[in-house]
Parts: C-alpha cells; structure tokens; sequence
C-alpha cells in the first residue's frame, strides 16, 4: 500500500510539496528585504517601506500578509493616537535570518564573478543574435 508523502517528508520538486508554494513565498525579493530589515527589531509599515527603495505600497502589504499567514512575523496593533501598526520576526522568522545572512554574504562576494558572466552571456548573445541577423 502506497503512503502518500507528508509535509515532514516532501518528495522533492513535487507539483504537490507543501516546500514549494513556502519557498515562492518566503525567497521573494521582497520577502527576504522585509525580513532583513526586522532582523533589526520591531518596525512600522512606512518604517519598512522607505528602507525598501522600489517597493509600492500594495505589494508590501502583500508580502507583509505573506509573511504573517507562514508565522515567520508578528503583526500588532498600537493603541495611540492615530492606531499604529508594527510589525517583528517571529521566533521562526528569526531562523531564518542566518541562513539569509548567508545567502547575502555568497551574494556580496560572488558580484564580481556574476558580472562577468552576465557580460560575457550578454555578448555571446548579441554576437550571435548579429549572425541571424546576417
């Protein structure tokens, strides 16, 4: 008899692994910028939006949403004049942090090498973009 996989035991790159739709929500962009910036402690919306250049109003929200639904943050109401909101890293968003961290220090000190193949790719392909064209 077949056992169908659980979420403790993923089949890997499976359409139907819970691992799946959790990695497209949390390895976003924004995700990972939002959670970078509450690694510092608790912050409100517009706190987090003007340190995040580019990012609109409706997908920070979003993201936040996110976040909150997979309890990787908190978010709480502020009882003052007018009502605040503040957001912070749960105790499992905080574990994230360190493999984020990471990412970032991989991502910082491989740039000059991920320039130099983009370039490279870049005129490979307009090389031979220019041979179709001939």
């Amino acid at each position: 008899m077949e056992t169908l996989p659980t979420p403790c035991q993923p089949r890997v790159f499976s359409a139907d692994c819970p691992s799946r739709l959790l990695f497209d929500q949390v390895a976003d962009k924004w995700s990972m910028m939002v959670l970078a910036i509450l690694g510092d402690g608790p912050h409100r919306f517009n706190a987090i939006r003007r340190r995040m250049e580019g990012v609109t109003q409706k997908a920070l929200t979003q993201c936040l949403r996110r976040l909150e639904r997979n309890g990787l943050i908190d978010r709480r109401i502020i009882p003052v004049s007018p009502i605040g909101v503040e957001y912070t890293l749960t105790p499992l968003g905080r574990s994230l942090l360190g493999p984020f961290k990471a990412l970032y220090a991989w991502m910082y000190a491989n740039i000059p090498q991920v320039e130099q193949a983009r370039q490279a790719y870049d005129q490979r392909t307009a090389a031979h973009g220019q041979d179709e064209a001939a």
